[in-house]
This record gives C-alpha cells, sequence and structure tokens, in this order.
C-alpha cells in the first residue's frame, strides 16, 4: 500500500506540474502572440522586419555568451550537482561583455540590454524546471508576459517603434531574484565543472547552433532579400511559434523527469498527435482567417501552411532531445542540429532566392526533417546497444 501510494502521489504531482508548465506558457504564449500580431497591424511591414533584425542580433549575440544553457541547468539542477552557481557566474559575466560588445559595433543600447535580458531568462527558467518549482515558473513567466504587453505597448506609443525592444529587456528584470537565488545556491567553484566539461561544452555548441537556427535566419534575409521579405516571415513565424507552444511545453516537463529517469512515453504520443492535429487544422483554416487581420502581409498564409508542416518533426525531434539531454548525451543533438541549421541556410539562399518567401517556408520543413532524420537513427543505433 505504501508504494502504491507513493506511486499515486508521484503521478499527481507529475500532471500538477505538467498543468501549471502548460497554463503559463499558453496564456503567456497568447498574451505575447497578441501584443506581436497587434503591433504587426500598427506598424510597416518593413518595420516590423527591422525590429525582428535586431532581434535576430540578440538572439545570436546572447546564444554565444550563454556557457551555462538553460537545458544544461536544467539537467544538472534535477541531479543537484553543485555546479550551477559556477556556471550563473560565468554565463553573467560572459553575457555583459558581450552587450558592451554589440553597443560598441551597432551603437544600440536595446539590443546590448535584450543581451543580457535573454541571458538571464533562460538561466532563470532552466534553474526553475531543474528544481521542479513549477508553480514559480507559472508565476514568473506570466508576469514577464505581462510586462511585455504593457510595456511594449506602452513604449510604442510613447517613444515609437524604437521603444519595443527596450520595453522587452525591461521584461526580464524580476528575474533577478532568481540570479540571486542561483549565485547563493552554493559557493562558486571552477574546479568542479572539470569532470562534466564534456557535457557542459557538447551542450553549450547545441545551443549555440540551436541558438544561430532560431536567429540566423533573420540576420540573412535582411541584407539578401530586405526587410519587407523578413516582414512578412517573421509573421508567419510568429504563427509557427504559437502551434510550437504545446510542445515546447512538453518538452520542458520531460527534460527534468528524463534526467530523473522518470518515464513520459505517454505524454510524448499524444503530445505528436496533437502536433499533426494542429497541422491539419492550420492548412485548413489559415486562409479564412489570417486575411481578415493581416491585409498588408499579403504572402503569409501560404508560408503559415507550409510552416505548420514542419510542426510535426519538430515535434518528434524535441522528444529525442529530451532522452538524449536526460541520458547527458549532447553530442547526437548537436550533430543533428547542425544538420538543421545547415539546410536552413542553404534554404534560404538557395530556395529564397528563387522563390521568396515560400521557398524559405520549404527549407523550415526540409530542416526539421533532416534533423528529425539523424536523430531517430541515432536512438535507434542507442537502443540496439543497449540491448
Amino acid at each position: 500500500m505504501v508504494d502504491d501510494s507513493k506511486n499515486l502521489k508521484d503521478k499527481i504531482f507529475a500532471y500538477k506540474g505538467l498543468g501549471m508548465i502548460g497554463s503559463a506558457d499558453i496564456i503567456g504564449a497568447a498574451i505575447t502572440g497578441i501584443f506581436w500580431l497587434s503591433i504587426a497591424s500598427f506598424i510597416e511591414v518593413e518595420e516590423y522586419g527591422q525590429i525582428h533584425y535586431l532581434i535576430g542580433i540578440a538572439g545570436i549575440a546572447y546564444i554565444i555568451t550563454l556557457f551555462g544553457t538553460q537545458q544544461t541547468i536544467t539537467v544538472y539542477s534535477a541531479k543537484k550537482i553543485n555546479v550551477v552557481s559556477t556556471l550563473f557566474f560565468i554565463s553573467l559575466l560572459t553575457a555583459s561583455v558581450t552587450a558592451l560588445v554589440v553597443f560598441f559595433i551597432y551603437n544600440k543600447p536595446d539590443v546590448s540590454l535584450l543581451v543580457i535580458g535573454y541571458a538571464i531568462n533562460d538561466l532563470s527558467i532552466g534553474y526553475l524546471l531543474g528544481k521542479k518549482l513549477f508553480g514559480n515558473y507559472s508565476k514568473y513567466i506570466l508576469t514577464q508576459r505581462m510586462l511585455v504587453f504593457i510595456l511594449g505597448f506602452g513604449f510604442y506609443f510613447i517613444f515609437g517603434v524604437e521603444g519595443i525592444l527596450y520595453a522587452l529587456a525591461l521584461s526580464y528584470v524580476h528575474f533577478l531574484i532568481l540570479m540571486y537565488k542561483g549565485l547563493k545556491d552554493s559557493p562558486i567553484n571552477f574546479s568542479s565543472l572539470k569532470t562534466r566539461s564534456g557535457f557542459i561544452i557538447n551542450n553549450y555548441a547545441l545551443s549555440l547552433v540551436g541558438g544561430f537556427r532560431g536567429n540566423i535566419d533573420k540576420v540573412i534575409i535582411a541584407p539578401l532579400l530586405g526587410f519587407i521579405l523578413l516582414g512578412n516571415l517573421a509573421l508567419a513565424l510568429q504563427f509557427y511559434v504559437i502551434l510550437m507552444v504545446i510542445p515546447q511545453i512538453v518538452f520542458k516537463y520531460t527534460l527534468s523527469h528524463d534526467a530523473s529517469g522518470i518515464p513520459t512515453t505517454k505524454v510524448k504520443l499524444w503530445t505528436f498527435m496533437f502536433a499533426i492535429g494542429t497541422c491539419i487544422t492550420t492548412i485548413v483554416l489559415s486562409p479564412h482567417l489570417i486575411p481578415l487581420f493581416f491585409q498588408k502581409f499579403i504572402d503569409v498564409v501560404v508560408a503559415v501552411q507550409i510552416l505548420s508542416i514542419a510542426i510535426i518533426p519538430a515535434t518528434a525531434s524535441l522528444f529525442y532531445l529530451s532522452k538524449f539531454l536526460g541520458l547527458e548525451k549532447s553530442k547526437s543533438p548537436l550533430i543533428g542540429l547542425s544538420i538543421q541549421v545547415t539546410i536552413t541556410v542553404l534554404g534560404i539562399v538557395i530556395l529564397g532566392s528563387m522563390y521568396g518567401i515560400i521557398g524559405i517556408a520549404i527549407s523550415y520543413v526540409l530542416a526539421s526533417s533532416g534533423n528529425l532524420t539523424y536523430l531517430f537513427f541515432t536512438n535507434r543505433l542507442l537502443e540496439i546497444s543497449q540491448k
């Protein structure tokens, strides 16, 4: 009876944690989604593209600095290994230095502040998820999303388009509380990283490649194909981000459990089925709904339909990523993401130049599929070797 009672409590806690992560991310995605979609209706397509170009620069800059990645912090916090404070210290130091470099290169203090904000956000989320503080996670995430909405619109109407990036950077200010707690969690000890340097470095490389995957398109497209095309693509990707909310929620939940050796097979299966349903629904409804609200973004509909297909391989890839990282095997995900980034860049240069936004959307599908294919066969080899 004791074992049954313990198993029941574990299940209740597990589903409660998933519910907290899920509700926070869904509501948070709705808030930021409304913000970005509303801003798109206020400003010109080219201005929308310029904002996302600067966000892309900040995204690449912060990911270069983040030695202690969100997944690394999650895994080591879950395993209760005292390296978190050291990783926090190194990451915050390098983020500050990189922010100064960005300021001197672009003379954009808003972009520099955003670099630091992104770094603080990633470290804090990793800390909360690893500690399984799902209630606190919900509070911090929803506060940040509300600040994006309130400060974003407030700064836009007061300062114009230039105020939006300042608002984004300031929306992470409350995460400084978690930075303090993380730094006080254990003494800073650089020698404690030596025995785990392989996983940390591989995971850093994985995060670096993933960061390039998420931002390199913005940096390449603007000078190559112009801000107008980037503006249209940025809106299409906003829909893609919204559609990926549920898979991302489940990934955050499964990573800490995979790291602790707790199976989550059923959750992953249901999420994959949900991704297929989401894809079909988007393809059917987007031609009818998008033109009603975004008349200036004329090329978005077909791009959204194509990008929705990428949700299926992207969701499956997340679950392989969760499994590999939970086992502290980050080399395979790194190779898979490298394949994805390579296909994306080639797709933008070749297909984007030939077919515009449609070609770029197709490259996203091909890139996600390439990553999934590699991870699938690597996982099969791992399973065979363990038998």
